[in-house]
């Protein structure tokens, strides 16, 4: 089953449009969604929680119509983080458990209880005293506590300190050991998705550029430096991007098709996601 399928989904601002979206998520897998700031990330996941209205396409989430009247139950099973919790000031984390207990009716009190033991936050302090990466935590322990399927988390890890992103991560990784939960995860850390994520969705300028599993691109794609007379060298449809300059050439590349004496460079996803956002996309 796919836990999210997009087909032709568009949305247009004055100077912006996300250009119809099309991809299918399997559940059970960590998406990650990355690319520059104004590419629509945020758009994107606002369109799957029909937070705004669409201008085209289609979306299903779990299995259900967004649109549809079926949809309201269905987001019991949706977590959802933005990039900054939205709490009451005053709140303690107690109280939110109370008030959350009133507003899902899969709220799990025992489970969010031990989330604030293992995210160390203190039940009786007030939210406006907590640190940036506490309150993302307490917004991911609500998130966790009313047996969600699906969390969609938009730039929930940014901003934090490196031991709190990882220990975020873990957390992520934990709740998808379920073959029905599914992550989907915005960022700017491109090395953050490529701890966890199984796939990987590039938007540039509101266009999905690629949307493949983060093992293959990893194993299709490597970087190269060579000269300008070795590039000329190279099949056209093995060159991916390339980079000219006064010292030589740097290239992205698909392994299999360039010759075995080439030797590659150590590549990671931020190195081809830089690459292929050069001019907007891998050529074909």
């Amino acid at each position: 089953m796919n836990a999210i399928e997009c087909r032709n989904l568009t949305k247009a601002y004055q100077g912006f449009t996300l250009d119809e979206l099309t991809f299918s998520l399997p559940a059970g897998c960590i998406l990650g969604l990355v690319g520059e700031n104004g590419a629509g990330k945020s758009t994107t996941l606002k369109l799957l929680m029909n937070a705004i209205p669409r201008d085209g396409g289609e979306i299903s989430i779990l299995g259900t119509d967004n649109r549809s009247p079926d949809f309201l139950r269905t987001k019991e099973d949706i977590g959802v983080v933005l990039d900054e919790a939205c709490f009451p000031e005053i709140i303690t984390p107690r109280e939110l458990g109370k008030i959350m207990g009133f507003t899902y009716a899969n709220w799990d009190q025992a489970q969010y209880e031990n989330y604030l033991t293992r995210f160390r936050i203190p039940p009786d302090k007030k939210f406006k005293e907590f640190s940036r990466g506490m309150k993302m935590k307490l917004a991911i322990a609500v998130a966790l506590s009313h047996h969600a399927r699906l969390l969609l988390l938009d730039e929930a890890t940014s901003g934090l300190d490196p031991m709190v992103r990882d220990e975020i991560l873990d957390v992520f990784n934990d709740f998808t050991r379920d073959e029905n939960h599914t992550v989907v995860l915005s960022s700017h850390i491109v090395s953050d998705l490529e701890k966890i994520c199984d796939y990987i969705a590039f938007l540039h300028h509101g266009r999905l550029v690629l949307f493949e599993e983060k093992d293959r691109l990893l194993e299709e794609y490597a970087l190269i430096k060579l000269t300008a007379d070795q590039l000329s060298e190279l099949d056209p449809a093995a060159v991916a991007r390339k980079k000219i300059t006064a010292y030589g050439a740097e290239a992205l590349v698909r392994r299999n098709l360039i010759p075995a004496h080439f030797t590659t460079e150590r590549t990671n996803l931020e190195d081809i996601i830089l690459f292929l956002a050069q001019e907007g996309g891998a050529e074909q």
